[in-house]
This record gives C-alpha cells, sequence and structure tokens, in this order.
C-alpha cells in the first residue's frame, strides 16, 4: 500500500477510458492528483479521487475514500505485466458479473471495503477503529506497507537492546523482539540414506514462524485491535479448515486461502520445513532459482532427471513446482502455486472430480488418460500424503461410508491437525451416541483447531450434552475456543451451568460478544449477535441488530430468514411474511427466502401461494434437498400424490443419500402400494444411520403393509 503519486501509480490516468457493465469509467489527472469518473454508491456517475495504490505486481488496483472513513477498493484494476503478457491494460476484476450499485461485489459496497477486507495484511499496526454505535472507521497503522514490527512485533523493546553496552545484553536471545523467527537456527538438513531426501538435524518442536505467517497468509478472520504478537494463531484469528467451497475435497485451494492451509496439510510441514527454508521474507524471493529451491532437500540426480519427471529437461512439465504445486489463477490475471506440495492425483479426478496437475497442462486429455499414464510410469497408482479425499467426498454428500471414514481420519493422531478438525466439522451431522465419544476426546487435543472444531461439532447437540462437555471449554487458553463454548452454551445451555462454571461462562460470553461488536461492520457479525440476543431471550436486541445488517447489506439473505424466524416465533406471522417480501423484492433470486416464505404462507393456510412459492425455491436452487423435501410434502398434501414423488426422485438423484428425501419417498411409495420399492428406500436409510430408531420402525412399518 503506498500514498497514489507520480512515483507510485502504475496505471494509465491519460483520459483512458473502460467500459463495463453499461459504465464508462475515465481515468484522468487533475490538480497533481488522480481519478475516475464512474458509478457511484448511488449508481450515477461522479469524480472519485483514487488516494492510495493497492499492489505492484501483476496487477495494482487503488483505493476510494467514501464517507464514514471507508476505503474501498476499485473493482476495475491495472494489470502491470508487461505488454508482451498481455498487460499494460485496464480490467475489470469480475469480467463477466456486470456489477451495478447495490451488487453485493460493486465495489461500494462491504465487501470491497479495505478497512476491514485488506488492510490488517498490507499495513503495520493497523488498528480498523470501528465505531458500532456510528458505524464509522478511524483506522490507523504505524506504516502504510508491511514493515519489520508486522512480524516481530513491536520494536522499542529491540531498540533499547541494541543501546545497551556489549557486557549489559547478557544472555537475551531474543534481542528484545516479542516474536524471535529462530526455528532455522543451527539447523540442518542432512540425507535421509538413498532415498534422495533430506532430513532436519533438530525436529521441529514448535510453528512460531508458521504462526506468524498466518495471520496474513491465511484464508482468516481477525478477532480485535489487540496486540496480536506472540498470541497463538486462534487467540487472534479465526481461521479457515478445508471446508467445501474453499478447498476440493482433496484438500487443493479452490477459493483465495492464501496458501497456510494448503501448506500445514503437506509432507513438507510435517517433515519440519518452515515457510523461510523456501522463501526468503526480507527479499521476497526464493532461496533459489526454479527447481534449486527443491534441490535444497531433494537430490537432483534422482527428482531432476527425466527418468523422474517424465518431461524433456527445461519443459513446464519437468517444473518441480508444475507437478507439485500447481497454480490457480485469482484476479484474473495472479497465478499462485498450491502450497499443499502433493503427487499428482488424476485417478482422484476421474473419481470424485478435482483438479490435478496433468490435465491442467494437458487440457485436452481426460483425466483417466492422465491417471493410466501415471499408473504406468510408477507400477500403480501413487496416492501420496494427503489420503483423505474419498472420506470427504463421502462427508460432504453424506454417504454410506462418510461416518466410518471421518472417524478414521480424526482417531489418526499422523493426519495434520487441519485435516482432522475438518473431519470433525464434517461429523457434525452425524452426532449420535456412537460418534459422542471420539468427538468429545477430541476436545482434549493439543491444537486448538481440532479443540474448536469439537466445540462447534457439540454446539448442535441437545442441551444437556452441551451442558455435560462444555463448560470445561469456557477456561481454554485459545480465545476462539472459549468464545465457541459460550456461544454453544448460551441460552436454554447457561441456565443449566454449575455455580463454578457461571463465572468463566460471564467472562467467555462477554469476550464472544466484543469480537461480534469488533466484526458489527459486517453484517454477519450484526448477524451473529442478534442470534446470540434471540438465544438469550432479548427480542428487541435481535430485532435491532437484524435490521442494521440489513441496513448494512441489503442483499444479505440469511439476516431476513433469521429477522423473519424471530417474528415468527412471536407467533408475529404478518411480520414475518413482510420482512420475507422485503428480503425477496431486493435478492429476487434468493431461494431460501421463497422457501421460507413458502413456509410462512403454509402457516396461514395459504396452501396455493405456498406451493408457488416452494416449487420457485427449488426451481431457484435444485441443489438443496430439503426445499425439494418440503415442497414434496406440500404436494402431498394437497393431492399432488404423483408430483410429490417426481418432485423426490429429481432430488435424489442429485443427493442420492439425503435422509428427508429417502424417508419421504419410503413413506409415499408404500402408500401408493409399491412397497418393494418403499422397503428398498428404508432398508438405505437403516444403512446410512444404523442408530435411527425411527427408520426401523419405518421399515417395520412398510414390511407390515402399513402406511
Amino acid at each position: 500500500m503506498q500514498v497514489a503519486d507520480e512515483k507510485t501509480v502504475l496505471g494509465n490516468f491519460g483520459d483512458a477510458k473502460f467500459k463495463y457493465a453499461g459504465t464508462t469509467s475515465i481515468f484522468f489527472r487533475r490538480d497533481g492528483k488522480f481519478y475516475v469518473n464512474t458509478d457511484g454508491p448511488d449508481g450515477k456517475p461522479g469524480d472519485f479521487e483514487l488516494k492510495y495504490t493497492f499492489g505492484v505486481h501483476p496487477l495494482q488496483q487503488y483505493l476510494i475514500e467514501l464517507p464514514g472513513g471507508r476505503m474501498q477498493a476499485f473493482g476495475i484494476a491495472w494489470d502491470s505485466r508487461p505488454k508482451a503478457q498481455g498487460g499494460q491494460r485496464w480490467f475489470h476484476l469480475y469480467p463477466d458479473q456486470n456489477l451495478t450499485a447495490g451488487d453485493p461485489l460493486h465495489w461500494t459496497s462491504n465487501s470491497q471495503t479495505w478497512n476491514f477486507q485488506c488492510a490488517e495484511c498490507h499495513s503495520t499496526n493497523l488498528r480498523k477503529g470501528y465505531d458500532a454505535r456510528t458505524n464509522t472507521f478511524k483506522t490507523t497503522w504505524s506504516e502504510i506497507d508491511v514493515s519489520c514490527e508486522a512480524c516481530h512485533g513491536p520494536g522499542s523493546n529491540h531498540v533499547a537492546w541494541a543501546m545497551r553496552a556489549p557486557d549489559a545484553k547478557g544472555d537475551d536471545n531474543t534481542k528484545g523482539l516479542i516474536v524471535v523467527l529462530d526455528e532455522r537456527k543451527g539447523v540442518a538438513w542432512t540425507p535421509l540414506g538413498d532415498t534422495g531426501n533430506m532430513q532436519r538435524s533438530v525436529p521441529r518442536t514448535q510453528a512460531r514462524e508458521v504462526d506468524t505467517c498466518a495471520r496474513c497468509h491465511a484464508r482468516a478472520a481477525r478477532l480485535s485491535d489487540d496486540e496480536p504478537h506472540g498470541k497463538p494463531p486462534l487467540d487472534t484469528h479465526r481461521l479457515g479448515l478445508l471446508d467445501p467451497g474453499l478447498y476440493w475435497d482433496d484438500g487443493q485451494m479452490r477459493d483465495e486461502v492464501y496458501n497456510w492451509g494448503p501448506f500445514v496439510q503437506s509432507k513438507m510441514f510435517a517433515k519440519g520445513v518452515t515457510c523461510s527454508d523456501c522463501h526468503d521474507p526480507h527479499s521476497l524471493k526464493l532461496r533459489a532459482a526454479g527447481n534449486g529451491v527443491c534441490a535444497q532437500c531433494h537430490r537432483t540426480d534422482k527428482y531432476d532427471v527425466e527418468s523422474h519427471t517424465h518431461h524433456s529437461a527445461g519443459s513446464a512439465g519437468a517444473a518441480c513446482a508444475g507437478c507439485h504445486m500447481p497454480t490457480t489463477t485469482y484476479m484474473q490475471v495472479d497465478p499462485r502455486h498450491d502450497h499443499s506440495i502433493r503427487l499428482p492425483r488424476p485417478d482422484l479426478s476421474a473419481k470424485l472430480g478435482t483438479p490435478n496437475a496433468c490435465n491442467k497442462c494437458h487440457a485436452n486429455k481426460t483425466p483417466q488418460w492422465a491417471a493410466t499414464a501415471v499408473a504406468q510410469w510408477s507400477g500403480s497408482t501413487a496416492v501420496g500424503y494427503q489420503r483423505f479425499a474419498e472420506a470427504f467426498a463421502a462427508g460432504s454428500s453424506g454417504a454410506l461410508e462418510a461416518r466410518r471414514a471421518l472417524l478414521a481420519i480424526l482417531d489418526d493422531k499422523d493426519q495434520p491437525a487441519i485435516v482432522r478438525a475438518s473431519a470433525l466439522s464434517r461429523l457434525e451431522r452425524w452426532l449420535t451416541a456412537g460418534t459422542l465419544p471420539p468427538v468429545t476426546n477430541a476436545l482434549n487435543d493439543p491444537d486448538a483447531s481440532v479443540r474448536l472444531a469439537a466445540v462447534e461439532a457439540l454446539s448442535s447437540a441437545p442441551v444437556v450434552t452441551r451442558q455435560q462437555y462444555l463448560p470445561r471449554m469456557l477456561q481454554d487458553p485459545v480465545l476462539a475456543v472459549r468464545i465457541e463454548a459460550a456461544h454453544a452454551l448460551a441460552g436454554p445451555g447457561e441456565s443449566g451451568l454449575r455455580e463454578a462454571d457461571t463465572a468463566a461462562f460471564n467472562r467467555a460470553i462477554d469476550e464472544f460478544i466484543a469480537v461480534q461488536t469488533y466484526a458489527s461492520d459486517q453484517p454477519e457479525g450484526r448477524t451473529s449477535l442478534a442470534n446470540l440476543y434471540a438465544q438469550r431471550g432479548d427480542t428487541e436486541s435481535a430485532i435491532v441488530q437484524y435490521r442494521k445488517a440489513i441496513e448494512l447489506d441489503p442483499t444479505f439473505v440469511q439476516a431476513y430468514a433469521n429477522l423473519a424466524d424471530l417474528y415468527r416465533a412471536r407467533g408475529a406471522e404478518s411480520e414475518s411474511e413482510a420482512v420475507l417480501r422485503a428480503g425477496l423484492a431486493r435478492n429476487p433470486r434468493a431461494a431460501a427466502l421463497q422457501h421460507a416464505l413458502g413456509l410462512s404462507l403454509t402457516r396461514q393456510k395459504r396452501t396455493p401461494e405456498a406451493i408457488k412459492a416452494l416449487a420457485e425455491a427449488v426451481r431457484l436452487d435444485p441443489t438443496q434437498p430439503r426445499y425439494a423435501y418440503v415442497y414434496a410434502v406440500a404436494q402431498n398434501d394437497s393431492g399432488q400424490r404423483k408430483e410429490a414423488l417426481q418432485t423426490l426422485e429429481a432430488a435424489r438423484k442429485r443427493s442420492p443419500y439425503d435422509r428427508d428425501v429417502l424417508s419421504a419417498l419410503a413413506l409415499y411409495t408404500s402408500a401408493a402400494g409399491d412397497r418393494e420399492t418403499a422397503l428398498r428406500y428404508a432398508k438405505q436409510l437403516q444403512e446410512l444411520d444404523p442408530e435411527n430408531g425411527e427408520y426401523a420402525r419405518l421399515a417395520a412399518q412398510i414390511h407390515g403393509g402399513r402406511p
């Protein structure tokens, strides 16, 4: 980040024009400053000063100041690559979406607010300074760019240490720094037999360096403006797991996840490699060029040869990173390497639809072609270090083998912590008497991310279960774990706490409220506060926060849905309907709101309108089996029995393991006289969830001929 001036601005501001979504933006200079004439918050054209530059290569964005201290990242960026590489041009970061004012991705929206989205990782000692009462920012920094103190903490103690007399420095190896990144000090990498690999001379016993990098190189949300240096990552940030949408089922990056998540699931991390083994954090360069960076630990006579790469020397296929760290391009022009450092698995691509390095180059070939080639080279299917893809895919779909496979991942202490935590998050839907012991055992895990995932999994358990297992987590040493435990106990759970746990709960729930208040510049933070107030019976405060979330972002569907549900719980069905219709007026393609409207109309016994709304929800989002299930029930109850079965069959083809859909199919096919098919559905339900007595009773009911 830099002040926009003659030295820092790279873009063409000589009245350059760029057309997008019906608007022609004009970049120009005036009085020594840089401006763009473009569509503003109200959709009307205006002149906006570009006050700061953001980034250098391969692109440069620009920040525009709006009222309330908001700094917005403009959506049209400058491609700073050489012209021969397609650069030296203006381009839009969302070229195919035709964004206009009011869209959640338009440059004037919350999602593009620098103060929240970008600032922390591009400046030093950043304080967001958000005032929830006035909805304004007073964001400050010590240095506009990333400096030494961004990683090592405040430098005043270091200066004091440096000014001491030599004989007064003593044994202070920290040099006065809060964070000393010395994992590599005195470490050598020595040959590991004749494998062609190296091993660390001294095991790495902590991950201070990687944890420091995680604050900016993880998909994360900051928890407060408090000083983060020297604290565990989950004491200062909420780090993302290997969640669907962010990652593919095999752990490859999908969305922008900034390297930490991929790296900590890698074999390199498990063997003791740190970020600075490959990267020089001060020059921002690799430790060596090309394959040389890998040759620090891998013998070139074994790995940098055609017998290993199966590609001609010097070609793209012979590059270590090309096969083991394939790139995904973000922001249109920025290819980033996947740091999970894995073996190519085209066989998984053929089976699960995950990407692979082979077909990124050989795009005209099939994954099966690539899998056959790899098998011919190695004599077998090479599985590599990351072996959780099929378990995660089963967990995502709810397949028969999911519970067993995910429990095996959780029980395997050789699995990276992020993988076990991600398995836990997928197990939440199967929290039963059989899965409860391994989930509760995870509360004792030495890694905070696993403990946090266990608390989250238990948050949907019955109140008595939460009261039994979560009170002790209120005193966890890590903030993210404490506040999640308090959140899970809030409301019905807190009323049954022992006196000894009440004080800890009160402290932790205050911390939770502080974190959500810090995040209340975003609708998610406001909605989280509202949910808490609703849990605790403070309906009026909940309504206020839901409405503030909607005011912040009228496209935030969840706030409308939750507010409508709150009115429903109060028996105010007309208010609930009004909220849903207001949400749909602003977000006409929101399937969740159409579904909720259908339920509201059903409760009001306006059946034809309800069925129409429920049908529209299925049309808008056919991937949600719950919408199809509720729509089918409404169809069946209104006498459209044949149509209900058709709706359910279509849903089953898309979601073959959904319990609600299968249950309805079993009941409705039995009622239609097809007991053989109904029993098949009931048996499948029993196989999916053998602990569920309802499914056994359903099978017995159908077997006995009772529809």
